[in-house]
């Protein structure tokens, strides 16, 4: 294979290429349901005829309700009407460049390191996108206190109903009691979502999580083949029909051990405890994530720097993506340029449930759970 440079390097033809190249991974995340496509974004962001390319406010419309009322011939109908609420969506834009130098081609003897660099963007991207979901997510959780009156009340049941913690499960409790088990996932979406709770399909959990689960036998490993008939691990697993998506980036706390102090049932007592560590797992259900690939202007391209070590090829990739969260409102609140850093997703104060500034949609729509766990 020819070496790519500045001067042969065709982006439309590379960006074809790689618009051809099997995605895996998100396929995968698509058939689980969770992540989702979304016109509503395509509409917003790709139509040349909107002005806002970086942020904006769709309607999310409230359910129908009410009680059924009794048709006599005698009693009149009282209709009801259903609420119309506001939803933030937002793009992100995120860029890469990998340089190497003619020289390690000339002492090789030819070995291509921009083919390899290009065999692994589709996974790097897949990574990254991967780290920007969990910020996400970690930010929805930390958005108890925003905004005032009914709304920070709703976005504080949210938090508190859709979190299951087992972690300090009381000192009578066994380590193992503090573990993730077959009934765990169950009891949490049945917490978080009442009677919706089969609307949840995915898990992304830590490989602790992971280990654990696989040693009760209630996890099978997917593996796929790649191009050259070899069988990889995709690292991702299904646990009774649910995609399982194993990430050692979940969010983990180290706490430490606690001294025993003062008189055993006297007021103020504190009993030992030993240090452990704290897991989170998060839980998504149908359409809890619309992503879309919204494009840059040039997505790839090959920069020439012939006076730099003899001569180096830089190749660039940019990437832009529009998300909505179901239910959940991006505030924009915290955010210093046109596109949030991963930094500003976790910061609670960007975001809310779905509301019209007197009231919310109920918390129970939002199929959205976390469970911390000790493993």
């Amino acid at each position: 294979m020819a070496k790519f440079d500045a001067k042969s390097f065709n982006e439309k033809a590379f960006g074809k290429y790689m618009t051809a190249v099997p995605n895996v991974k998100l396929n995968k995340l698509r058939e689980s349901r969770a992540v989702v496509t979304d016109q509503r974004l395509r509409d917003l962001f790709l139509n040349p005829g909107q002005t806002g390319t970086v942020y904006g406010v769709v309607p999310y419309f409230g359910l129908i309700g009410g009680d059924a009322q009794n048709y006599d011939g005698v009693s009149n109908l009282t209709p009801g009407n259903t609420d119309t609420f506001e939803q933030g969506v937002f793009t992100y834009g995120r860029m890469m460049g990998w340089t190497e130098a003619d020289f390690s081609y000339d002492v090789t003897g030819g070995v291509d390191f921009m083919a390899n660099v290009r065999s692994q963007i589709t996974r790097y991207w897949n990574d990254r996108d991967q780290d920007t979901i969990l910020s996400i997510l970690k930010g929805v959780f930390g958005m108890q206190a925003t905004g005032t009156g009914n709304v920070k009340t709703a976005n504080a049941a949210f938090v508190s109903e859709h979190t299951y913690d087992i972690s300090a499960a009381g000192a009578a409790a066994t380590t193992d009691a503090m573990k993730m088990d077959a009934t765990t996932l169950n009891s949490a979406i049945q917490k978080a979502c009442g009677d919706n709770k089969q609307k949840f399909s995915l898990v992304i959990c830590h490989s602790v999580v992971a280990t654990n689960l696989e040693n009760l036998k209630l996890l099978t490993y997917l593996k796929y083949t790649d191009s050259q008939g070899i069988e990889r691990d995709l690292g991702m697993a299904t646990w009774n029909g649910r995609t399982v998506l194993i990430d050692d980036s979940m969010p983990v706390e180290n706490v430490d051990a606690v001294e025993e102090s003062g008189t055993s049932g006297e007021p103020g007592y504190t009993a030992a405890q030993d240090a452990y560590t704290k897991y989170t797992t998060y839980v998504l259900g149908e359409g809890a994530i619309s992503f879309e690939p919204v494009g840059a202007k040039v997505p790839y391209e090959m920069v020439r720097d012939a006076k730099t070590r003899g001569g180096e090829d830089t190749l660039i990739s940019r990437r832009r993506n529009a998300v909505a969260v179901a239910g959940i409102s991006y505030l924009k609140a915290v955010q210093a340029t046109n596109s949030p850093t991963n930094t500003e997703l976790e910061n609670g104060k960007n975001w809310s449930l779905v509301n019209n500034d007197t009231g919310c949609i109920s918390h129970k729509a939002v199929p959205i759970a976390r469970i911390i766990s000790r493993g």
